[in-house]
């Protein structure tokens, strides 16, 4: 099995979309970047999409903030024959400007000041992981970017986007919207006026529980809403037939850890499950053995260094060696169980670096690793 190479993706002119999903805290956002970074400086015209509320990609950019449209990235020391840019979703913007593309201006008026709205747009379960997808689905429309690097949700599954859109709609097109909203449709009555005696009974135990103005609100927004839901489901349709396509690549992305690998198999399982094209398996901060020199040996050395009162740094050095010596076997072990649970999936090592990554070299070291150099 070939291991996985970024810039063959890169290079490809097919590879329109990189996706890099994984669990939280393993380095999506550095690798989105750094994959960016390295994209550009190979000739792509490139925008990273990034949900990390964080802000290290604007950091390590070189750029005070991301906004919700794409900043050109120009630093010192970067001059791509290609060319990139950033950007970091703003969810609720998102949603407005969805609004107001896909509703007249009455109507979006009326979305845009209904207090129901004011609080799905911000809190909804699934609203980060559609709105996601609507912006994705915004890049790729407007045919500005031969190459689209997406960092997914910081979610618990990093694939939950892919069901937020039928989840976002099944719950604003579902049966108990309608059942409220229902009566206003059909007589222009209000909840309250209405004269079915089981309707009106439900409505008040409803209204008990959630408040009046709340199921008002919600009946007014979803009236608003009426019509949108057709263009809303058929983005989504879209979008996901997107991810899907040959010029998609998922990335996934694990740190040598327990829970970190066990997430990435369910990741691919998924992937493998919805036919998405998966690419391969970064493993990320791992922890390479620098000398051959065998972890017994090393504290059989420092054990006499010690005994012989001589050399104190050099016993450390060694016992430090044997420590790493144990972790690189442990990550090894972490690493095969995947590799034998899947191993038709090409991955690539990317080291721990010394330090923090803050800027665009950090993510062009990473860059160069990513090929498996």
């Amino acid at each position: 099995m070939s291991g996985l190479n970024v810039d063959t993706l890169i290079d490809d002119p097919g590879t329109r979309v990189i996706v890099c999903c994984g669990s939280g805290g393993v380095g999506k956002t550095t690798t989105a970047a750094s994959i960016g970074v390295r994209a550009a400086e190979r000739g792509r015209k490139t925008v990273v999409l990034t949900i990390d509320p964080a802000r290290r990609l604007a950091q390590a950019l070189g750029l005070e903030e991301l906004g919700n449209t794409p900043k050109q990235v120009s630093v010192d020391g970067f001059a791509p024959t290609g060319e990139l840019s950033a950007m970091m979703l703003d969810m609720r913007r998102t949603f407005d400007d969805m609004v107001l593309a896909h509703a007249g201006e009455k109507r979006a008026e009326e979305v845009l000041s209904n207090p129901f709205y004011k609080t799905i747009s911000s809190s909804f379960s699934g609203t980060q992981e559609y709105m996601a997808m609507e912006k994705l689905g915004q890049l790729a429309a407007e045919g500005t970017w031969d190459l689209i690097i997406v960092d997914t949700p910081p979610s618990r599954s990093a694939l939950d986007f892919l069901d937020a859109p039928q989840r976002l709609s099944t719950a604003l097109d579902g049966r108990m919207i309608k059942l409220l909203t229902g009566p206003v449709k059909a007589g222009g009555w209000g909840i309250r006026k209405v004269v079915s005696a089981g309707f009106g009974l439900f409505a008040k135990a409803v209204s008990t529980i959630v408040g009046g103005q709340l199921l008002a609100d919600a009946s007014a927004f979803v009236q608003a809403f009426d019509g949108m839901f057709g263009g809303f489901r058929e983005r989504a349709r879209k979008t996901y037939e997107l991810l899907r396509s040959t010029g998609t690549a998922f990335v996934v992305v694990a740190a040598p850890e327990p829970d970190a690998l066990r997430e990435a198999s369910y990741f691919v399982e998924r992937l493998e499950a919805e036919s998405m094209p998966l690419s391969g398996l970064v493993v990320n901060r791992t922890h390479p053995v620098l000398a051959k020199l065998p972890a017994a040996k090393a504290l059989t050395a420092a054990d006499n260094l010690d005994a012989a009162g001589e050399a104190p740094l050099a016993a450390a050095v060694l016992r430090l060696h044997a420590d790493r010596v144990a972790q690189a076997q442990r990550e090894r072990r972490l690493v095969n169980r995947f590799t034998k649970a899947h191993p038709g999936v090409p991955l690539v090592h990317v080291p721990a670096m010394a330090a923090d990554v803050h800027d665009v070299d950090g993510l062009r070291r990473i860059g160069e690793r990513l090929t498996g150099a």
